[in-house]
């Protein structure tokens, strides 16, 4: 095939930069709050968002098993997985919609072998040389090339659509990344509270223990009547009743677990921990940062994005088709001597259509298209809202349970002098057993909501950190327009 001349080049560099029909994509403005209603008093805003959550949050929280296990959600964990392959399904639209900008060329080539008529001999000559008929070969090879040139910007608006839709997707991954990370964080932090709880009544339960042999005592004695004797024991099978239900709550952590990093739950064995994960220092920074840090967000404005495209496409419906087609080849029958000169053919060929009468179907698409991107609209604003409501929950929670924590911590501590007092006065027999036992549940009653509220407030942090979107930036997103593929998973 003979090369493309200057003016046809130019010409298709001309075709190739034309128009495109339909809006151009602006993110529309959202209000943002200077800062966060629950942020004063609690930590110091902090301007820069780099001064936020790194990738590495979890180990803010100072636990080996979060260390060793949260690295393995992003290879692992299924759900994660899934939508690894949505976004590599998305980056695989995104290179179809641009082959549509560039021609398709063909080779065809085919051998013919055929016996030709005897032509108006006799019928005697006929039956004579019937069985000599001339054989003929034949054949040809040809090129060909057809384009549909972009006039109207629909196959760059199409694109356009494809990339956005593919970043959500990345947006999508990296939010599932994200909240699986976060569900795997606050399974370890019931975990670890479980433990604790179960230490707690393990020690109760040797305690209640002690104070039922020196109650028995005192009855063989017959210094106390039978019914202390009764509240210790039940006092004591209630506490070792509670203990053993604890084994529920800890293998369904341990399993949940195992579920996150893409584990069978008989393969990862978690032992018994007495210590708890700290309390992480966590800048919270101003909200503006919040659109640019959280992936769903991210997720909400790259679908505005490709429903704005999408319009474009629509509206170019109103432009006439036009496509052009090249063929470049020979022809030879007999085959000897296909190759020669004498046998070269071409041809050019091009064609428009357009579309007079439709019913309104094109307007009605039109409609439908802007439609679909007042809802994205809708949409992203709504998660921005919730993004704040959010942020500002976790920080009110972390603010009031850090006084709720304080004042129990002092209940507990009273709580604990007060089981002293109470079991010293029922040994000098000033009391009966009943003020000791309600001295004693008062004390696991305040110890226990102490747990709550600590494990509360890690849950809180751990909400918190998710919510401001983990070391995650929109900065971060690639182009598909630039890249074919991105190794996201090893």
């Amino acid at each position: 095939m003979k090369p493309l001349s200057k003016p046809l080049a130019a010409a298709v560099a001309l075709l190739l930069g034309g128009c495109m029909v339909g809006p151009n994509y602006h993110r529309p403005q959202v209000a943002v709050p200077a800062h966060y209603q629950e942020l004063e008093g609690w930590t110091e805003a902090e301007p820069d968002a780099a001064a936020g959550p790194k990738g590495d949050w979890w180990t803010g929280f100072h636990d080996p098993l979060l260390d060793e296990l949260e690295p393995l959600v992003l290879v692992s964990n299924q759900t994660v997985r899934l939508d690894y392959a949505n976004y590599q399904q998305a980056l695989a639209e995104v290179r179809v919609a641009r082959s549509a900008l560039f021609p398709a060329i063909g080779v065809t080539g085919s051998v013919t072998r055929a016996r030709s008529p005897t032509g108006n001999l006799s019928s005697a000559s006929s039956s004579r040389l019937s069985n000599f008929q001339p054989v003929n070969n034949s054949g040809s090879l040809e090129g060909d090339v057809s384009w549909a040139p972009d006039l109207w910007g629909l196959v760059r608006r199409q694109i356009e659509q494809s990339a956005a839709t593919a970043q959500a997707s990345e947006a999508t991954l990296a939010n599932a990344t994200l909240s699986e990370q976060i569900a795997l964080a606050t399974a370890v932090i019931d975990l670890r509270i479980t433990d604790a709880n179960i230490d707690l009544l393990q020690h109760t339960v040797d305690a209640y223990t002690g104070y039922l042999r020196v109650v028995a005592d005192q009855d063989k004695a017959g210094t106390v009547p039978p019914s202390d004797l009764i509240t210790a024991r039940t006092q004591l099978e209630n506490a070792q009743a509670s203990l053993i239900a604890l084994g529920v709550a800890r293998a369904q952590n341990a399993h949940a677990i195992a579920v996150l990093v893409g584990k069978n739950p008989e393969d990862l064995t978690i032992p018994h921990s007495t210590a708890l994960p700290t309390q992480p220092a966590i800048p919270a920074g101003v909200p503006s940062t919040l659109l640019e840090r959280r992936p769903d967000i991210a997720v909400a404005e790259r679908q505005m994005a490709a429903a704005n495209a999408s319009i474009g496409v629509a509206v170019a419906a109103y432009y006439p088709a036009v496509s052009l087609s090249a063929l470049d080849g020979f022809t030879q029958s007999p085959l000897n001597g296909l190759l020669h000169i004498s046998n070269y053919v071409w041809s050019l060929g091009g064609s428009a259509t357009e579309t007079l009468f439709d019913g309104g179907e094109r307007s009605a698409e039109v409609a439908a298209a802007k439609a679909a991107y007042d809802a994205t609209v809708a949409n992203y604003r709504g998660t921005v809202l919730t993004a704040f409501e959010n942020v500002e929950n976790d920080l009110a929670g972390l603010r009031i349970l850090s006084q709720q924590a304080d004042v129990l911590a002092a209940a507990v501590r009273d709580a604990k002098r007060g089981t002293e007092i109470a079991l010293n006065e029922y040994q000098a027999g000033t009391v009966d057993y009943t003020t000791v036992a309600v001295a004693q549940t008062t004390q696991l009653n305040d110890e226990q909501s102490a747990l709550n509220v600590r494990q509360q407030r890690l849950l809180d942090a751990a909400s918190l950190i998710g919510d401001l979107g983990g070391g995650w930036s929109s900065a971060a997103m690639h182009d598909p327009r630039q890249q074919s593929q991105h190794a996201i998973l090893p």
